[in-house]
């Protein structure tokens, strides 16, 4: 059954927050998806085309693009939480450096007759995903927007994400590497470690391997859980043997931080790191 959210916040997100039905029914979190074109096939991310379809359509090398939502789909979300007695919403979503997806927010909430506090969470995946969860536990228990949006905030700036990938290719194309671009001297002979750093992506390794990767993908995401614990994720594209392996990894070395969360990227994601990536998110409680 959907959170009640009359006479409260309501926390908005979107579709790369990586968020199941369950999570976002049980706190009434409205998600707003971004949208996936696969050879000229327009969908919404997760409902129209699936993270299956883009794997398939990256590994046929069919062009492969996505697009953020529209103002106006935010301005909608934002009339229904009002329509269901929301005080206030507070707009939660991925990096500013990524996408154009907030400033969408940023436009939509000008427009929208209630007040809308928008948050850039300079993350992506279950990093954007754990702020949001924790800003709709705090607007659950009676927070205010301030409140609400102070605790997305910090749930943020406390994660980081580390992934690897099987190419460069996927990113370099649709224009998201940064300082990764350095890496492309020889793409094809390394599997190359990233991280997300203030909003945009950069190179943080590349080693020879997809074991090696895997292994230094472990070895960095437990650095930065350190001793105390934390929230644990872990993503991938059309690879859940890697991903399992990874989250019993972490599980056995991080015991106080498990249960570790498995989610598939979403089609919108997995665009552009493509398939074979596995991720690690780690977040402050």
């Amino acid at each position: 059954m959907s959170a009640d959210r009359r006479g409260r916040v309501v926390v908005v997100t979107d579709s790369t927050a990586a968020l199941t039905s369950d999570e976002t029914a049980a706190l009434g979190i409205e998600v707003v998806p971004l949208e996936v074109v696969i050879s000229g096939r327009v969908g919404r991310d997760g409902i129209d085309i699936s993270s299956e379809q883009v794997a398939e359509a990256l590994r046929a090398f069919e062009p492969v693009s996505t697009s953020r939502p529209s103002p106006a789909t935010f301005v909608a979300a934002y009339e229904r939480a009002r329509h269901d007695g929301a005080t206030a919403v507070v707009s939660v979503h991925l990096s500013g450096a990524l996408s154009g997806t907030v400033d969408a927010a940023r436009i939509a909430a000008r427009e929208a007759s209630l007040d809308v506090t928008v948050v850039d969470s300079r993350q992506i995946g279950l990093a954007l995903g754990f702020g949001v969860l924790s800003a709709a536990v705090a607007a659950a228990d009676g927070a205010d927007a301030a409140a609400v949006a102070a605790e997305a905030e910090r749930v943020c700036a406390s994660s980081s994400t580390i992934f690897c990938v099987d190419t460069l290719e996927h990113l370099k194309r649709g224009g998201r590497i940064g300082a990764a671009s350095a890496f492309l001297g020889n793409v094809l002979a390394v599997k190359p470690l990233l991280a997300v750093s203030d909003g945009s992506i950069e190179p943080l390794e590349k080693v020879r391997t997809s074991a090696r990767a895997l292994s230094k993908l472990l070895e960095l995401s437990v650095a930065r859980a350190g001793d105390r614990p934390v929230r644990l994720g872990v993503h991938h594209l059309a690879a859940p043997d890697r991903a399992a392996s990874v989250r019993s990894s972490l599980e056995a070395r991080l015991p106080a931080s498990a249960p570790v969360a498995v989610r598939e990227l979403g089609p919108v994601m997995g665009a552009h790191v493509g398939p074979g990536v596995v991720a690690v998110a780690v977040a402050d409680r």
